[in-house]
């Protein structure tokens, strides 16, 4: 991945928060905002990825096409900054969402974990810049963390909302994969896009041999009570059970089972699902023990879990099991 580097007479030493002062930056002056160590670009940085040992001799190039939208890995420090102002654009110009100073400042999306994951991206090789112009532009985004990562971070994202331990310790032969901040633009929000992004998804799980997925997703809305049958039909229906049972941190939890089974209307129930959710389920994706309210986010989170070998055959039929629907 390419390094931020410059020669120009007046160079700027940007900090990275995981191995300090790192080579100097092009054309921008010592003591610009970009470089403050609290800013969100200075976590994302060559020296940064390349510590987390990237593996993607054959994921380097496009993952999958259709008409003028690509899918493919992030490529650079750049990209990935393009993916987190799609994230702040999505969660907290769009959304309910509460950015922070440094998220505010510099209109970005971005935690200490971006660094260590990989960024799935649809770009959409035909958009138009202000100017009329064609710029390429970033319309959908994943983030995709391995346990190899997250235990040099230690522990994922997730479990700042719910407790993985247990559940990993259960399977030791199994490799992990946590999915998370995704969302799409809102003129691309269709089914061809959503299905690109689960194309690259499939073609990350081969590569790497990945044997099960998790996640946060999210209601919107901070009131359990208002969200009582969703939730409730997740917790009686779509609850993991057994080895791979896994619940929310016990300071954080909040109860999903709201209602009684009998009080359920599946249909209803369905209809309320956000389509992320919806979709998950659709996979056979099955859902942790109660949610997480995250006031930030103005949502609130349930936990998905989704075991390769769970995944609905239909699925795998529809996309081809080496993802040949959108093959490049």
């Amino acid at each position: 991945m390419a390094r931020i580097d410059g020669t120009g007479t007046k160079r700027a030493m940007a900090f990275d928060v995981f191995r300090g002062l790192r080579q100097p930056a092009k054309q921008l002056p010592a003591g610009h905002p970009l470089f403050s160590r609290f800013s969100p670009l200075a976590q994302i940085t060559s020296d940064t990825v390349r510590r987390f040992g990237r593996n993607q001799e054959g994921l380097d190039g496009t993952l999958g096409r259709s008409g003028s939208l690509e899918v493919r890995l992030a490529r650079g420090p750049r990209e990935i900054w393009r993916a987190q102002r799609l994230r702040y654009r999505v969660f907290y110009q769009e959304m309910s969402a509460k950015p922070d100073v440094i998220s505010r400042m510099f209109r970005r999306d971005a935690d200490r974990y971006d660094g260590a994951c990989d960024h799935l991206l649809v770009i959409d090789h035909a958009a138009r810049g202000r100017f009329g112009g064609i710029k390429p532009k970033v319309v959908g985004t994943y983030r995709l963390m391995r346990e190899g990562a997250a235990a040099r971070l230690g522990g994922f994202y997730t479990q700042s909302e719910f407790e993985l331990s247990a559940l990993t310790s259960r399977h030791p032969e199994l490799r992990f994969l946590e999915l998370g901040r995704s969302c799409v633009l809102k003129p691309y929000r269709t089914k061809k896009t959503v299905e690109l992004l689960w194309h690259g998804i499939w073609a990350y799980v081969r590569h790497h041999r990945i044997d099960a997925m998790f996640g946060c997703a999210s209601f919107d809305g901070t009131d359990p009570d208002a969200l009582a049958l969703p939730l409730s039909f997740l917790h009686h229906h779509a609850r993991s059970q057994g080895d791979w049972l896994a619940q929310a941190r016990p300071e954080r939890c909040v109860a999903m089972d709201r209602l009684p089974i009998e009080m359920i209307d599946a249909k209803v129930a369905l209809k309320q699902l956000p389509p992320l959710i919806k979709g998950y389920l659709r996979l056979g994706a099955r859902f942790g023990t109660g949610a997480v309210v995250d006031r930030q986010f103005g949502t609130t989170d349930v936990l998905v879990i989704l075991p390769v070998a769970a995944i609905d055959q239909r699925y795998l039929t529809y996309l081809g099991d080496e993802g040949q629907r959108y093959a490049a």
